[in-house]
């Protein structure tokens, strides 16, 4: 099924790579520097959802364990049946809108990466209320309104499932807790 994925805040996609003197948390990007949110991200987020969601309902935890293991499988675990495993793919912005950008930016992925993104500065403050020393922090963000797309191939029989556990996915990304990655997933 393909997914539709809207940031409804600016987002921080962390690529795990800082830039000395620049960037303290960067956005991850393909070779052409689009941004993209990795499968793997996803399927973090949605086990942990799928967790939530069948708690709520009032599943036992072996009935929680036994539909996430099936379907997502556990670490270690070689043995996991092709035929009833979700599988995710990474989330990108429309080929069409890459086409576009690529003429208008001439294939630079610099400008590219700025085009979608901005670098914002955090710091922590001390008891006081006031700025700790040391503690400024540059961090890449994604702006809001971006919309990109993926898919998730699964059971015509866990279809249903997927699609309510997508509709408990709220945040994505890095710094959730600080108001980044509000997003709004829906099968298209």
């Amino acid at each position: 099924m393909k997914i539709k994925m809207t940031l409804l805040s600016d987002a921080v996609f962390g690529s795990g790579i800082s830039v000395p003197g620049g960037e303290d948390i960067s956005v991850i990007t393909d070779e052409e520097g689009f941004p993209y949110y990795k499968a793997s991200s996803l399927k973090g987020v949605f086990r942990e959802e799928a967790e939530n969601l069948m708690n709520w309902k009032g599943k036992s935890e072996s009935e929680i364990a036994s539909w996430i293991n099936t379907r997502l499988g556990k670490s270690g675990d070689s043995n996991l049946n092709e035929v009833q495993k979700i599988r995710f793919r990474d989330f990108s912005l429309s080929d069409k809108v890459k086409a576009i950008v690529n003429q208008q930016m001439k294939n630079n992925p610099e400008q590219i990466q700025h085009a979608f993104s901005y670098l914002r500065a955090f710091t922590a403050l001390d008891e006081e209320g006031m700025v700790k020393k040391g503690s400024l922090r540059n961090v890449r963000c994604l702006k809001n309104g971006l919309i990109f797309y993926g898919e998730i191939n699964c059971m015509a029989d866990d279809e249903a499932m997927v699609e309510e556990i997508l509709s408990c996915i709220k945040w994505v990304g890095t710094m959730r807790n600080r108001g980044f990655g509000k997003v709004k997933l829906e099968r298209v």
